[in-house]
């Protein structure tokens, strides 16, 4: 099959490779131009696991302008906020009988798919897999080999050959895809999971086997996730998980799938980049204003992120600015 990702980042580049070395073509749509250049001049990418075995990945990667193919799937990999722009620059390679396939963070992407793609060809999931960009044309895949797993659906929930196909082709990188039929559960499923894990790792910066040791951890956990399913249970969503195994599933990755790693909020908040807070905590509380609910507590660490943005790019600016000084001087 023919995938065609959309952002080369820590997960496109991650789903990308493997259906590359699984025997796929694979093209890549990238743009922040220091990525480009750095692929372009290595000739691939270089790729590690889990620190180990760094080797150069002959990959294909253009900016949306010059991405002329014609895939039978979009596989989409940006951060939210960016997602509107890159389906804007790369509409024109756009058609009616191509599929698209995401697993994005948070929530909002669906509605912008939907204005590109037709709701029967549209898949979206969650994933469970840990992938950290190290730099520019640089990557490491984070856990074993069959380790992640990851759940997805169509949005008519109604898979057809073409979906079961993909879910082939996932299921030859070791994705360990479980297709599902309940979409908007399916995608909520992991806005829990990051609503606890990723925002708390992020303001503590901290690995998910820090937070997990600690003796609080459940209570913590809880009550996001009860908060959280208390906003789903109103909107009328059938989740795919108990809170109980909710909880399980925040214990199981934190403490055995992936102790040692740092979420993908925290790689942006790090290097000073926004962060998705607002689609996943703050998804929540938007989703729960509706039934006249209020997410307190979802509403309060979406404040605590902002504040941490706020203060780590003004503590970057002035030192930006001491810094251009003493060389002035």
């Amino acid at each position: 099959m023919h995938f065609t990702v959309l952002g080369a980042g820590a997960m496109g580049l991650r789903y990308g490779v493997l259906l590359q070395e699984a025997g796929n073509q694979v093209d890549f749509v990238e743009t922040w131009t220091p990525n480009l250049e750095k692929i372009h001049q290595q000739g691939g990418v270089y790729v590690s696991r889990d620190h180990q075995n760094r080797h150069l990945v002959p990959v294909t990667v253009v900016t949306p302008e010059d991405y002329h193919g014609d895939p039978d799937v979009w596989v989409v990999f940006t951060k939210q906020m960016q997602l509107a722009d890159f389906l804007s620059r790369t509409a024109h390679a756009f058609n009616d009988h191509q599929y698209v396939l995401t697993c994005m963070n948070g929530m909002g992407h669906v509605e912008k798919l939907l204005n590109y793609f037709q709701p029967e060809k549209l898949l979206a999931g969650t994933a469970l897999v840990a992938t950290v960009l190290n730099g520019p044309g640089d990557v490491d895949f984070i856990g074993a080999r069959g380790a992640g797993t990851m759940n997805l659906a169509n949005y008519t929930e109604q898979p057809d050959d073409m979906t079961h196909k993909i879910v082939t082709e996932l299921k030859k990188c070791q994705f360990n895809p479980n297709l599902t039929t309940n979409f908007r559960g399916t995608l909520l499923a992991k806005v829990v999971f990051n609503s606890v894990v990723n925002t708390l790792c992020t303001l503590f910066e901290i690995t998910m086997g820090e937070f997990a040791a600690y003796p609080g951890a459940d209570d913590l956990s809880r009550q996001l996730i009860d908060e959280a399913y208390d906003v789903c249970e109103r909107d009328g969503v059938t989740m795919l998980n108990t809170r109980e195994e909710e909880l399980a599933s925040v214990n199981y990755v934190s403490q055995v799938a992936n102790p040692l790693h740092y979420p993908s909020m925290y790689q942006d908040m790090s290097h000073n980049r926004p962060t998705e807070v607002d689609y996943i905590n703050g998804y929540l509380v938007r989703l729960g204003q509706k039934y006249h609910y209020d997410a307190k507590t979802h509403a309060f660490l979406t404040h605590l992120v902002h504040l941490a943005e706020t203060t780590r790019q003004a503590a970057a600016s002035s030192t930006s600015t001491v810094t251009q000084k003493q060389a002035e001087a």
